[in-house]
This record gives structure tokens, C-alpha cells and sequence, in this order.
């Protein structure tokens, strides 16, 4: 399993994520006990002009409103249907990039979601986005 290793300056009272998948290849990102998610911007988020890719910033923001969606869905899975961004100002590299995400509205399948992405006071981009919450069907395995 390829875990992401914690990162010795990350300010108190933030945890690397623990994920084998795709987080591992571009985090580590954090998170915080109050809700918020962080990375630290280094040479593997560059892009062609040496600032942060926007690849690595929606990959951020879909994972941080991604869990937050489903905290507000008590714990079921959720997918992202649709998801938006602007980007603001440049994240450069050894930016500690930080995100936290806002719950718009809950429906019964849906949820509905916000987020600035900060370098400290500076916003550089901002995401918003809609998450199906997904219902296991009776036959399901497992179910």
C-alpha cells in the first residue's frame, strides 16, 4: 500500500489523509478535526509556467467537498456530478494551500457545496459543486 508520509512542517493539528488510491500520487493533503483540508505545493504540482497546476487545485477541492459531502450524507458514498472553478490568483510552489468546504443545502439525493481554495488570506481559486448520494440497492453485497 502506497500511504502518503507525513510532512515534517505541517502546522500543529493537521493529519495526512491515508489513502492508497490517487491521493497517494499527488498529496499528501490534510486534514483538520474542525473540517478543513490542506497540501503543501511542491515540484510534482507544477505546471509548464512553475506555479501550481489547476489539476492538482480541482483535484484538491474535489477531494475536500467530496468528504464533506458525505459527512453531511451521515456517512454514505457520494459521487461528483458536476463541479466548477475559477481560478483566482496564482498558488505557487511551497504554498500551503488550504480549503473549507461549505454545505449549501442537502436533499435527499443531492448535495450542494462551496469552497475557497487560500494561500493564508489570499484566495486563489473557488469551487462549488453538486454530489449524488448513492443508495445501495437491497440485493447489493454486503447490503
Amino acid at each position: 500500500m502506497n500511504e502518503t508520509a507525513p510532512e515534517p512542517d505541517a502546522p500543529p493539528g493537521w493529519e495526512p489523509i491515508r489513502d492508497s488510491g490517487f491521493i497517494a500520487h499527488v498529496g499528501p493533503v490534510y486534514r483538520r478535526a474542525d473540517g478543513a483540508y490542506a497540501f503543501r505545493a511542491d515540484e510534482r504540482h507544477a505546471n509548464l509556467i512553475r506555479v501550481v497546476h489547476g489539476g492538482m487545485l480541482m483535484s484538491f477541492a474535489d477531494r475536500a467537498l467530496g468528504e464533506t459531502a458525505m459527512a453531511a450524507a451521515e456517512g454514505a458514498n457520494c459521487v461528483t456530478v458536476q463541479m466548477e472553478m475559477q481560478f483566482i490568483d496564482a498558488a505557487r510552489l511551497g504554498d500551503w494551500i488550504e480549503t473549507g468546504p461549505d454545505v449549501l443545502k442537502r436533499t435527499g439525493s443531492l448535495v450542494f457545496l462551496r469552497t475557497d481554495l487560500l494561500v493564508g488570506d489570499r484566495r486563489v481559486a473557488y469551487a462549488s459543486g453538486v454530489w449524488k448520494i448513492l443508495r445501495r440497492r437491497p440485493d447489493a453485497a454486503g447490503a
